[in-house]
């Protein structure tokens, strides 16, 4: 259950950047921490000199830039990553936490791995250089960094069969806005957060009303929608507008069950699933229905990352899912029609304009052809223009136009219908990567819960009679 964190390390006060260095990479191989030293490694450095090479990179990165960043230079970056106990041994945590500083540094840096067993829990501490290996640039941070390499961590946790946290919280050694990278939590981000606390010591719903309003947090629950505000909010937040498991049902849901939600049957019950529970167990199973057939296909890191998208799109039930995937998949759908009508009209837009002009440059030749009595000769010398003119007049029937827009007109549409097509496609690539997480997240979790084809029509089949039964 890998919590994971990151920090800047800069120059302590009163300190060099070599004492400030050592002293961090010192603490890492704390011997007494690590087993005499058997738990850490180093890349592209020795693990115990590592501070002497961080700085000969960092002289060499000052000489080429010519540049010396003060007080604000950033040394070296902490990551620190702690483990359920019991469910990981020193050497395997060491190897995890190597794969965690590797994938992140994408091998550009220089880093130590230690792992400290002096605790209950197991946990990793990993320190890299912020010069990159090749003394040309360092290493950027970037906002909610933090959110980041605890996303990256958590896949590799699940790639590795070990448990993650469902609904992480910070470190009581780091402050709330260090944790998830100097961001201040949002105000619904501060309603789930207490949600989760209170929740599990409630015994009714009224209980977890009033337990929310002795918390300090305002609770309408007279009118038709139940709202929150947290101390300092301005505008309440709608209860059922937090989706997921922290709407008004979920909540009396999780209240009544306990939170224990069992897996769906083959037969008779609805398929109700606790995925991020059940995705966990088959990832450690490595068997059940469809794995093998599952496993040509797909692959255990497919799998983690699955966990991970349900995780943090607050997707926990089998039902939610397909309803997320159907909907997303509709509402693409749609989108991608409202665009290909569009592009048809103005196709058709361009061809008429085409045509108005080829008409309108040919139509006196074609009234003097006419007022000729339709003479050869007179076809002979201008044909390339009567010809224009009678597919232009074909074109016309073909639409049943019978009285032709201005150009004006068609422009003027064509412009409107732009407009129209940019708006939609300012969410058309977002929508289009939801859908598409959604169906692939849904296909996964088909394959490694085991459910058949079969199951799912007659799943829907029942969703769909009790959908008519309603009306």
């Amino acid at each position: 259950m890998a919590a994971t964190w990151i920090k800047p390390l800069h120059v302590n006060k009163g300190q060099t950047i070599a004492q400030t260095l050592a002293d961090r990479t010192d603490y890492a191989g704390n011997p007494e921490k690590t087993e005499k030293g058997s738990l850490v490694i180093g890349y592209q450095c020795d693990p115990f000199t590592a501070d002497k090479q961080f700085i000969a990179t960092k002289n060499e990165y000052e000489t080429h830039v010519r540049r010396n960043y003060g007080k604000r230079n950033i040394l070296a970056y902490h990551i620190r990553q702690s483990f359920k106990p019991g469910e990981i041994t020193p050497e395997e945590a060491l190897k995890v936490g190597q794969d965690l500083a590797m994938r992140w540094t994408k091998g550009k840096h220089a880093f130590i791995v230690a792992v400290h067993t002096d605790k209950a829990h197991i946990h990793c501490h990993i320190v890299y250089n912020s010069t990159t290996l090749d003394c040309q640039s360092k290493y950027k941070n970037f906002w909610n960094s933090s959110l980041a390499v605890q996303r990256l961590s958590d896949i590799i946790c699940a790639e590795n069969c070990l448990s993650i946290i469902e609904k992480p919280k910070p470190s009581k050694a780091q402050k709330h806005g260090k944790w998830i990278g100097d961001h201040k939590p949002t105000f619904s981000k501060t309603i789930k957060n207490k949600i989760d606390e209170i929740l599990p010591s409630c015994k009714s719903f009224e209980d977890f009303i009033s337990s929310l309003r002795s918390s300090g947090f305002k609770v309408d629950d007279t009118g038709k929608h139940i709202t929150v505000c947290t101390p300092g909010q301005k505008r309440p937040t709608r209860l059922n507008s937090l989706k997921g498991i922290y709407t008004e049902s979920a909540i009396r849901e999780r209240l009544e069950s306990g939170r224990i939600i069992q897996s769906g049957s083959s037969s008779g019950g609805h398929i109700r699933i606790n995925l991020l529970v059940d995705i966990q167990a088959k990832i450690r199973e490595g068997k059940g229905p469809g794995y093998e057939q599952w496993a040509k296909i797909f692959n255990l890191k497919q799998a983690a990352k699955t966990l991970v998208f349900l995780q943090e799109n607050g997707i926990d039930s089998y039902e939610d899912l397909k309803k997320k995937s159907s909907s997303a998949s509709g509402e693409f759908s749609a989108l991608t029609t409202k665009i290909k009508d569009i592009e048809a009209r103005q196709k058709e837009i361009s061809e008429l304009q085409k045509y108005i002009g080829q008409y309108s440059k040919t139509r006196d030749v074609y009234a003097a052809y006419k007022a000729s009595g339709w003479s050869r000769d007179f076809y002979d010398k201008n044909a390339a223009d009567i010809i224009l003119n009678r597919a232009a007049k074909k074109y016309f029937d073909s639409l049943g136009v019978k009285k032709l827009p201005s150009i004006k007109q068609l422009k003027e549409e064509y412009a409107t219908l732009t407009t129209e097509k940019k708006k939609l496609y300012s969410g058309y690539h977002q929508m289009k990567q939801n859908s598409r997480s959604l169906s692939i997240a849904k296909g996964n979790a088909d394959r490694i819960l085991g459910i058949s084809r079969d199951e799912q029509n007659r799943d829907l089949s029942r969703t769909q009679q009790r959908e008519d039964s309603r009306e």
